[in-house]
This record gives structure tokens, sequence and C-alpha cells, in this order.
């Protein structure tokens, strides 16, 4: 059996098993699963490869498309790579009949999205010797960090701790979108010898929405100071009051249902990842799931909504009354339990 688990793929894929000619490439992460695909076929390019581009579909309509292509001679000769691209027609027996006479020179890699551990694909790549099927889902932390040194490190470049952290709670949800916002970051601060979070604040995310999650976390944390920077830093790139103040309340509606939990005997530790925080974020929440109660939470809740009716209703006033309202949050993450 050969399933590769997806912290164990790049390995795997760099390791160029010579016995395997069927790959199943498979997630949800779709840039990973591209990713990957392009690596496997990379490794087995050569200058005179032919690559033939199919659809499981058609596959599936004609099951002969695929062993003829496989078996076929080019005019050159030369290796041959498949790519085939899994649609909704199921055409396993075409694989079947093609592991059963495995062709000479030629790569077969499919691409597919989320599939169950029953689905055939996986069942027929998961047990042949000549088969694999790979994961790919969305990177954790530990390998945001690790791709964002390697990167880094690539580049002639080193990242300050904040900034890394920064970027690890911003990326991850698909690689390729992590690669080009990492691409561009590194060609900002070409030179400079250093990536600052004052950078990845500038380049990979709309800066008014960091400054939004850090106005909010700093206020359920108890930190005044942090309330008052970021959210003039908010402020400063157009934000509006009945927006930072919206924010916080979903912030508060999330940690609510946390602190409900962990009231009845959950380990807050586990709770972040089901609320999906990830990484530095899911610290932040840890921290307050331990710090709030459910009783102080809606009442904090109470208080923001009472700030977003001010500002509603005093449109020129609206900044001021948004600070006003995660002040009191802050004063109230400082109370005893």
């Amino acid at each position: 059996m050969v399933a590769i688990k997806n912290h164990e793929a790049d390995r795997f894929i760099a390791s160029r098993a010579p016995h395997i000619f069927l790959y199943l490439v498979h997630g949800t992460d779709a840039g990973l699963i591209s990713e990957r695909a392009r690596l496997l076929l990379k490794n087995w390019a050569a200058e005179d490869m032919q690559l033939i581009r199919m659809s499981g579909d058609d596959i599936a309509s004609d099951p002969l498309l695929l062993l003829d292509e496989a078996n076929s001679i080019g005019l050159f000769g030369g290796k041959r790579a498949i790519f085939i691209s899994a649609g909704s027609r199921p055409f396993v027996s075409a694989l079947e009949s093609l592991v059963a006479a495995p062709p000479s020179d030629c790569l077969v890699v499919i691409e597919a999205g989320s599939l169950k551990k029953d689905h055939a694909l996986r069942k027929l790549t998961e047990r042949l010797r000549e088969a694999a099927a790979i994961e790919c889902y969305p990177d954790s932390a530990r390998d945001l960090e690790r791709l964002i040194d390697t990167e880094v490190r690539s580049a002639g470049l080193t990242i300050a701790p904040g900034a890394r952290d920064a970027l690890i709670q911003m990326l991850g949800g698909d690689r390729l979108t992590t690669r080009s916002e990492l691409d561009k970051l590194i060609l900002y601060a070409h030179g400079q010898g250093k990536i600052t979070r004052e950078d990845v604040d500038l380049m990979v995310a709309d800066a008014s929405s960091l400054a939004l999650d850090d106005a909010v976390n700093g206020a359920f944390a108890g930190s005044f100071t942090a309330v008052e920077e970021t959210a003039q830093r908010y402020f400063a790139t157009g934000g509006d009051g009945s927006v930072l103040l919206g924010a916080a309340i979903r912030h508060a509606l999330i940690l609510h249902r946390m602190c409900l939990e962990a009231e009845r005997g959950a380990n807050a530790e586990n709770l972040p990842m089901k609320y999906g925080r990830f990484g530095p974020g899911a610290k932040l929440m840890i921290t307050q799931v331990k710090r709030w109660t459910s009783g102080r939470v809606e009442r904090a809740i109470a208080t923001l909504a009472d700030g977003v009716q001010k500002t509603r209703r005093s449109p020129a006033l609206s900044d001021a009354a948004a600070v006003r309202a995660l002040w009191a949050v802050a004063l109230a993450a400082g109370a005893r339990r």
C-alpha cells in the first residue's frame, strides 16, 4: 500500500521511486495539488518528453483512449507523460487495464480534488506497488514556518520573528497563493537584508485588515496601548468604526462558544483548531479563553453592540465611539474571573 501523507509528500516526491509510474495527487489545497503534480512531471522530464493532457470524463467515455496514449510511440521516441484531470465520471477500469500491462517510459499523473478513503481512485492507487496516492492539504503552521524560512534563506534574506508569525497567520489556505505572496514580499525586500513586520503589513495583506485584527485581539487581551495604536492605524487606512466593532463582535461570538466548551470541561488547548484558528492566532485564543468567562464575554458583546449603535447614530464620532467600546472590553479583560 502506497498512501503518502501530506507531511511525507515532498520527501517522497524528491525520492523519485523508480517502480512507480501512476500517481494520484488529491486533497483540498488546489494550489498544492498543482505544485506537486508539476514536481512529479518535472522529475520525470527529459528534453524529448511528450506531455499529453487528458480528461477523466473523456477516458470514462472511451477507456481505450488511455491505453492507446500510454502505449503510443512518438515520432522521435523518448519518454511520455500523461496528465489526467479527474472529472465526475469514474474511469478506474481504464487504469486497471493500464496497470495490468504497464507501459514503458510513460508516467501517469492524476489530479483530483478531495476524495474519501473509499473512493475508487484512492483504493486503486493505494493498494498497488506501481502506484501512489499523495495527499495535499493546507499547510500547518509548522509547514508554513519551514516554507517561509526556506524561501527567505534562498533569497539571501532573514526575517524578523514578528514578521514570520504574521505570515503564518495570514497564509496557508492555498500553496500557490502562499508562494505568490512570498515571492512578492521577497522581491520587495530585495537588497535590504531583512524582512520586517512592516514589510509584511505593506506587501502581503491589506494593512487595514491587519490593524483591525490587532486592535480586536488587543482589546480581548486587555491591552489599552494595542487598542489605541492599532485602531488609529486602522482608521488611517480608511477603516470604519462600525466595521471594526463588527469584527470585534464576530471574534467575541467565537470566544463565547469556546469559553462555554471550556466551562463544560473541554481542554482549551484543543479548541482553536475547531474554530479555524491556527498558529499564533490559536495561541491568542487559548490565552483569551483562560482569561475570560462566557458570562463576561456576553457582557462584552452587549458593550460592542451598543458601540455599533453609537457609530451609526453619530457618524462624525464613529472612530471615537469604536475606540471607547474597545477600551471597555480591554478593561473587562483585566478584571478578575
